[in-house]
Formats: C-alpha cells, sequence, structure tokens
C-alpha cells in the first residue's frame, strides 16, 4: 500500500464514488484508488439513476463519472448530482472525446473531464484537484475546448439545424422533416444550405458524415 498521505490540509481520505456500468472498471479503479491513503472509495454504481441514490447515501466528495450508461446517462447524473449535491464534484472519466460529449458535460457542471487512457498519477491529480474545486482537463480535452472556443460562431449548427440533420441521418427526406417539424420544405432546404455552409461540405451524406466526427450527431 501507498505510504502517501492525504491531501494537505485535510485529516481524512477523500471519498470517491465510482460510476461505471462496466465491473472490471468499476473493480480495477477500486483496487486502485484504495491503494492510496489519499483515498477512501466508499461505494459503486452502475449507471445514473444508482448513482443518485449513492450520492444520497454515501456523501462522498468526488463522483468518477462514465458517460455513457443505461437508464441515466452521465450527463443527466452530472446535472442532477450538481443541482442536489453541491458540495459533490464530479470528474468525468471516459472513454469520449467528441465536443459534443466534452461540451455537454462540462455544461451539465462536471468539475474536470479525463480519459480512460489517463497514467494513474493523472488521475489521482485529477481527483485531488477536483476535491478542492478546481477545474482538471486532460491535455486532449482542454485542446477541444479551447478549438471549439475559437470557432467561428457560423460553424456552430443550431438546435433547430441539429433536429433537420438528425433526421437527415435517419434517411427522412424533405417532405417527410417538413412534416415532422411542421415546417415547410422551403424552410427545410434553407436549414440544409445553411448546414452545408457551416460544415463545408457540398451533400446530405457529406454532412452527415462530418457531423458524426465532430460528435454533433449520434446514431
Amino acid at each position: 500500500m501507498s505510504e502517501t498521505s492525504p491531501v494537505p490540509g485535510t485529516s481524512t481520505p477523500i471519498r470517491i464514488l465510482i460510476v461505471d456500468d462496466h465491473p472490471v472498471v468499476r473493480t480495477g479503479l477500486t483496487g486502485m484508488l484504495q491503494g492510496d491513503r489519499r483515498f477512501e472509495v466508499v461505494g459503486d454504481a452502475v449507471d445514473g439513476l444508482r448513482a443518485l441514490v449513492a450520492v444520497q447515501n454515501l456523501d462522498p466528495d468526488v463522483v468518477l463519472m462514465d458517460l455513457r450508461m443505461p437508464r441515466m446517462d452521465g450527463v443527466e447524473a452530472t446535472e442532477a448530482i450538481i443541482r442536489q449535491h453541491p458540495r459533490t464534484f464530479v470528474l468525468v472519466l471516459t472513454t469520449y472525446d467528441t465536443d459534443a460529449d466534452i461540451l455537454k458535460a462540462i455544461e451539465a457542471g462536471a468539475t474536470g473531464y479525463l480519459l480512460k487512457d489517463a497514467p494513474r498519477e493523472e488521475l489521482f491529480s485529477a481527483i485531488v484537484a477536483a476535491a478542492e474545486g478546481k477545474t482538471w482537463l486532460s491535455p486532449t480535452v482542454a485542446f477541444r475546448v479551447i478549438t471549439h472556443a475559437r470557432k467561428p460562431a457560423n460553424e456552430t449548427l443550431s438546435t433547430r439545424e441539429l433536429d433537420v440533420l438528425a433526421r437527415v441521418a435517419r434517411g427522412a427526406g424533405n417532405k417527410e422533416i417538413a412534416a415532422s417539424l411542421f415546417i415547410s420544405e422551403a424552410t427545410i432546404k434553407t436549414h440544409l444550405v445553411h448546414i452545408y455552409r457551416k460544415l463545408g461540405v457540398e451533400g446530405r451524406t457529406a454532412a452527415v458524415t462530418v457531423a458524426l466526427e465532430r460528435g454533433l450527431l449520434k446514431l
């Protein structure tokens, strides 16, 4: 067992809740963290709904939160935890690093965002930072956030444009999309023109492909 002391200025270890739907991940993280005296794993949960109950019952300092889980995903769970338990901090630990995933998690209130391939010491440092309410972003994530912030406003698709493109991705034609959104076909065509320009493409298939690559759409 590591002889590392708890966080300077504290007399008790950081209480951690692990939320992940993969048992191997939960077991591996628990073993790793319990080997360091700065940390105490107080429990785990397999999805967002169970995470909410666990936070209520266990009062952890930091929640290690996966994003893609059944019943309630990590973004929804993060938002609920931050709203209901403002003294608990959420550190996202996931394999997903698309712009959409990162921004949704940060907007939901996550204190940090780390990828599962991060070195152990980086994870430990991120947990300590999160427990102190400090933001921690892995280098890849930080780069994506900065890049997104530097994009011209006209490269960001509006909510309506995303609605249209999502239906295009599912194979719907203009008439069908117009009917489902209660707008005219002419308006759909206008939205598509704007979408193509913003994404730098010339057709429906290319627009869907680029949107998926950027994490703007999920199938």
